[in-house]
This record gives structure tokens, sequence and C-alpha cells, in this order.
């Protein structure tokens, strides 16, 4: 069989198109790889950070229009909500996410988990088992926390 240059020409069109969307899907599932990594690295700090009251962990992980949700009800401005957690009132005695589930959309990330562990305030342990949602931003290469969410299980 003959190629005329013609049919060569368009034949390596289509190789080279198909080698150019092939390299774009791959560097995109790299990025998205990531991203991902980089979500479950931010939610694994952010349950050390609230463990140990570590007040200037928080303060990074937390963008600055952070909007905190809390099962009862109660929302929170950043501030409020790093105040609390680091004002030694209370203190996580044992904090654990289980079946924690991101997925990143752009430059945001959704992160669904159960957060379960024992609270002491006043000498008193209190169980906690919630569900959490969070959603995060990628602001200036790192990833914020910009809202969470508890509610009841």
């Amino acid at each position: 069989m003959s190629l005329s240059r013609r049919r060569l020409a368009a034949t390596a069109t289509v190789i080279g198109g198909a080698s150019v969307g092939f390299f774009a899907l791959a560097n995109n599932a790299f990025a998205e790889s990531a991203d991902d990594a980089a979500v479950a690295t931010a939610v694994e700090a952010f349950r050390k950070a609230m463990l140990t009251n570590d007040r200037a962990q928080l303060e990074a992980l937390c963008a600055p229009q952070l909007s905190y949700g809390h099962s009862a009800g109660k929302i929170e401005t950043k501030e409020e909500f790093v105040t609390a957690a680091t004002s030694g009132k209370s203190r996580w005695k044992s904090l654990a996410f289980s079946n924690v589930k991101n997925s990143i959309a752009g430059n945001n990330a959704i992160s669904r988990f159960m957060l379960t562990g024992e609270t002491e305030s006043d000498e008193k342990v209190t169980p906690v088992n919630i569900g959490v949602l969070m959603v995060w931003q990628k602001q200036e290469n790192a990833w914020k926390l910009l809202a969470r969410q508890a509610f009841k299980v």
C-alpha cells in the first residue's frame, strides 16, 4: 500500500493531535493527584491542629473569609473559631476523622468525613460523633479552609 504525501500528513496530524491530547490528560491527572494529596494533607493538619490547640497552624490553614458552623447551629468567623479552639477552656482528649472523602473542583475542594472523639471541659469528658463537610479553596498555592459545617448523625 502506498501513501500519498497528503494522506501521510493527515495521519501525522491525527497522531500528533492524539499525543497532545494524551499528554494534556496525563498532566491534568497529575495535577489533580497532587491537589488530592495536598487537600488530604491539609485535612490531617487541621485535625492535628485541633487536637493540639495549635493557634498558628489553625490560622495558617483557615481562609480569612472562614465560616465555621458547629453541629448545634453556632456559626463563627475565623477569629472566633481560632480563639475558641485555642482558649484552653475545652480541649480534645482524642480526635479522629474517618471515611474521609475529598473531591477537587478547580480551585475548590470538598471534604466529607465522620468526626469522633472526646472533649474535656471543666473536668467533664464529652463524647463527640458528628458528620463534617469542609470546603477548601486554593489561595496563593495553599489549600485554605473556606467553610466548615458539622451535622448531627
